[in-house]
């Protein structure tokens, strides 16, 4: 798992941090001792397993157990490039789950996390640690982040709090009992996971398609994809529309496997994610139909119309 992996070995993860380095405190005498394994087991149920302080890019993070934990930033969320690795507390990510990813909270509890730009609320499962981002206070599965609305800007506003749900609740966000398998490809995955009820007004309408993933990526950033300046009549498969360049710059990247990848500025200040340009339907339709086998169902074919005729 990207957040786990890159704390213990050795706690290098996404996003640079300029807060100033401090000295982790010393244990009180109270703290037991860490296990003496170096990679985390999952835990036994109804265990809660809250940590020691780590350090990440310099800073510092003190778990706790914060009973009355309740913070407003952003959310973000990640998805495929990390579906059925290890998460910080030993069980495997599954992007269809209703789960997420925080600093300190801990593993597992339960946040009730409201967006604030559209009023949707969810309960789910922490049981990974990040974002380690600035401003950013949880990092959501790609399943949570759909539901809220948050997949298609890659971040939202939030209110996160720390609730104690009601055992039908922890019930219905436990882990499958199997292991999830990463799916190839050619194979979509799918969730069984039932959901609690969200309370969700109706969402407004966007004419942009929805990322699948929003991650962070250690080190440098991969070269974002060579902006192009596309031609009336070329054929694209566009597969997102991106304001964030750190985003923009890691899709275009885990795009490359599917063909060439291009972006564009749109209207509005973001930039639209696209492959191609195709010279036939065909060939179009067969990277199409693997696109969203992976996941991305919102890929769509787009043929560049002709500017209008000045006046």
């Amino acid at each position: 798992m990207r957040h786990w992996g890159m704390v213990m070995l050795p706690l290098l993860v996404a996003a640079c941090s300029n807060g100033p380095q401090r000295p982790p405190p010393r244990p009180a005498a109270a703290t037991p001792p860490p296990p003496a394994s170096t990679r985390p087991r999952a835990p036994a149920a109804g265990a809660v397993k809250i940590g020691k302080p780590y350090q990440v890019y310099g800073i510092w993070y003190y778990p706790a157990d914060d009973r009355d934990y309740d913070e407003k930033g952003l959310a973000s969320w990640y998805g495929p490039g990390f579906h059925a690795l290890d998460t910080a507390n030993g069980e495997r990510y599954d992007q269809d789950a209703l789960t997420a990813a925080h600093k300190t909270l801990p593993m597992p509890s339960y946040v009730e996390v409201e967006n604030l730009d559209n009023g949707r609320r969810l309960t789910v499962r922490v049981n990974d640690r990040g974002p380690f981002v600035a401003g950013r206070i949880i990092d959501l599965s790609r399943r949570s982040a759909q539901l809220l609305g948050v997949d298609g800007p890659g971040t939202a506003r939030v209110r996160v709090r720390r609730i104690e749900p009601d055992a039908a609740t922890i019930a219905a966000l436990a882990p499958a009992a199997a292991p999830v398998s990463p799916p190839p490809i050619t194979v979509a995955a799918a969730s069984a996971t039932p959901a609690p009820a969200i309370v969700a007004p109706p969402a407004p309408a966007s004419g942009e398609p929805a990322a699948v993933a929003t991650v962070d990526i250690p080190g440098a950033a991969p070269s974002p994809a060579p902006a192009v300046m596309t031609r009336p009549g070329q054929r694209y498969l566009q597969v997102a529309a991106l304001a964030d360049a750190g985003r923009i710059a890691w899709l275009t990247g885990y795009l490359a496997v599917f063909g060439p990848v291009v972006t564009e500025k749109a209207p509005g200040g973001l930039t639209r994610i696209r492959l191609g340009p195709y010279n036939d339907v065909d060939s179009a339709a067969r990277t199409l139909s693997l696109l969203r086998s992976a996941g991305y169902s919102d890929a769509r074919l787009v043929t560049v119309a002709a500017p209008p005729p000045a006046p």
